[in-house]
């Protein structure tokens, strides 16, 4: 402290001084080091958002669109009836 007096612990200070610290294991040395401030990440969302906004909007291939239809189609009677077994 300036002023040339000691310093000295408030209880509370004195108290946590005493404890130890958290444990310090690899998986949370790891995570202290993998993250990312805020303004970092929103900076990596703002360049991955004008890299892939051009494929975003592309839409979906038509082979895909008619894969897609296929599939949400009902199955036949014959189909249904063979699966269960039915003759």
């Amino acid at each position: 402290m300036a002023g040339g007096g000691s310093e000295t612990m408030s209880a509370e200070e004195n108290d946590k001084a005493d404890r130890p610290g958290p444990m310090l294991t690899e998986a949370n040395q790891r995570k202290a080091r993998g993250r990312l401030g805020r303004d970092v990440q929103s900076k990596i969302g703002q360049q991955l958002r004008a890299m892939y906004d051009n494929v975003v909007n592309e839409g979906v291939p038509d082979r895909f669109v008619e894969m897609l239809r296929r599939l949400d189609e009902p199955k036949s009677a014959e189909e249904s009836n063979s699966e269960k077994g039915v003759n």
